[in-house]
């Protein structure tokens, strides 16, 4: 079976790459390059719940793309980042970072500003045919916040966030029209554990939070009255235990398979010297880690990237990108072992952020 997914680039000019894993014959090809507009180049992208839409974290925009195959990618909009007055001007740092998409009604997109001037969430409505339409609401978090991930509950009443430079994980609760309103905030276990993703296993009772200068994941429990995270004193490494340069590590996302058995995260080096790592965890039925199953090096630092990817249908199949040397590949889960199975390099200057499965 052929399986086309999409990635994007850290810097412009603005493209986005499809490609083509064949599970068969285990190969991996490049079928397109997009063009977008140049200087929106998509550093994180989601697609929308029917996979008609790509949402980009692009720059000082949201972008916003309609997918009518996977070599049919046409550009439809782009929104400034709401919030902070400077957010947008082009001598700040600030710009977007990341942004998901509600897979229930009414399909708001939530985006994330980053560096100075961050301290706003950002939500848009949609139209229809699911391509963003306008800004609804710019919620406040604190003035130090860089929210680097966030997400929803199964039931997606309740957003959750990783904020880095605030050092702590916000609560917020959604209304009916989309909009969020604050339900209060944890802070992190360490003083500079830095929280840049979280992930949520579908029972709604653990939250995992990966923190990219701790470079360790933390479980959390949900407090079903509060609904916020109660952290349980389970910790796991992201990188080698009593490594003597932790500095030159910084972890980067953690994501659950599609069964919901297994957790992957990763981390990245700061040199190209150093190799990344990637982790794998057994987690039971309610969400609990179990166990951690390894921490294998990756192929490259990682660069900005070493976003690990795993396939929406099976477990078998995870994709992981990095943009030191621009690669994209396929590892295989069985039998709780990975095994890389393909890789391709794309020479595309950013390549690549993180990948996302159209089929």
């Amino acid at each position: 079976m052929k399986h086309h997914l999409m990635i994007g680039t850290w810097t412009p000019p603005g493209v986005i790459i499809t490609v083509v894993f064949d599970d068969e014959d285990l190969s991996l090809k490049l079928v397109k390059k997009t063009d977008i507009p140049e200087d929106e180049p998509i550093s994180w992208m989601t697609f929308d719940h029917k996979r008609k839409n790509i949402y980009g974290a692009s720059m000082k925009k949201w972008s916003s793309h309609a997918v009518k195959s996977p070599d049919e990618i046409i550009h439809i909009s782009s929104h400034p980042m709401g919030g902070h007055p400077k957010a947008n001007d082009a001598d700040t740092r600030t710009r977007a970072i990341f942004c998901l998409a509600a897979k229930q009604p009414p399909y708001c997109v939530y985006g994330n500003p980053f560096y100075e001037n961050a301290g706003y969430g950002n939500v848009f409505s949609v139209k229809d045919d699911g391509s963003i339409d306008k800004n609804i609401q710019n919620y406040e978090y604190c003035e130090q916040t860089a929210i680097h991930g966030m997400v929803f509950d199964p039931t997606e009443s309740y957003l959750y966030s990783a904020d880095m430079w605030a050092n702590r994980v916000w609560c917020h609760k959604k209304n009916e029209d989309g909009t969020l309103e604050k339900v209060g905030y944890v802070e992190a276990p360490g003083d500079h554990d830095h929280p840049r993703w979280v992930e949520l296993h579908p029972s709604g009772k653990y939250l995992y939070a990966l923190m990219e200068s701790g470079n360790r994941l933390c479980e959390y429990v949900i407090d079903p009255a509060t609904h916020l995270p109660v952290y349980t004193h389970k910790v796991y490494p992201l990188i080698p235990p009593d490594i003597p340069n932790p500095k030159m590590y910084r972890s980067d996302v953690v994501f659950l398979t599609q069964s919901s058995e297994y957790l992957f995260a990763t981390s990245r080096a700061n040199s190209f010297d150093l190799t990344g790592y990637i982790a794998a965890f057994k987690l039971d039925s309610n969400g609990a880690i179990e166990r951690q199953i390894c921490l294998n090096p990756t192929p490259t630092s990682g660069g900005h990237s070493n976003a690990v990817s795993p396939c929406p249908w099976t477990d078998e199949w995870i994709a992981l990108t990095d943009d030191e040397k621009g690669g994209i590949e396929i590892y295989r889960w069985h039998k709780e072992f990975l095994a890389r199975v393909a890789r391709l390099e794309i020479k595309e200057k950013g390549f690549g952020m993180n990948a996302i499965w159209y089929d």
